[in-house]
């Protein structure tokens, strides 16, 4: 039996500039919709157009407050083959949320709060 990464699920308060932050920040597209009979719900996947994983960004029309993350120690984390260009873009978005020169490595929040690691590609 093998299980393979399908996606990974943010709930997001403004689906418009989500999709936005991720295009822009991360060069995510987005690749299928599901919206729901009643209105309750939008669900969209964005892809890198390389790997078939996949982050799922999901809508709920009731919902007014914005998510409590706690202490927010889960993330995402994409590798980049140009660090320091990806730096500079991250830097002029705003976005850099925490950076560890140690380990080579930052963060990036997106309008939701959640973390986004960005590591140099390994070669």
């Amino acid at each position: 039996m093998n299980f393979t990464f399908a996606h990974n699920n943010f709930n997001v308060m403004d689906l418009d500039k989500s999709i936005r932050f991720y295009k822009e920040a991360l060069g995510l597209e987005e690749t299928r919709r599901i919206h729901a009979d009643d209105g309750s719900f939008v669900i969209v996947y964005l892809g890198d157009g390389r790997s078939r994983h996949q982050l799922e960004l999901t809508w709920l029309r009731d919902r007014k407050d914005p998510y409590d993350l706690g202490d927010n120690e889960f993330h995402l984390a994409l590798e980049t083959d140009h660090m320091d260009e990806a730096h500079e873009k991250h830097a002029k978005m705003g976005c850099i949320c925490y950076e560890n020169p140690g380990m080579g490595i930052y963060f990036i929040q997106d309008p939701d709060q959640y973390w986004i690691e960005i590591i140099p590609e390994k070669k």
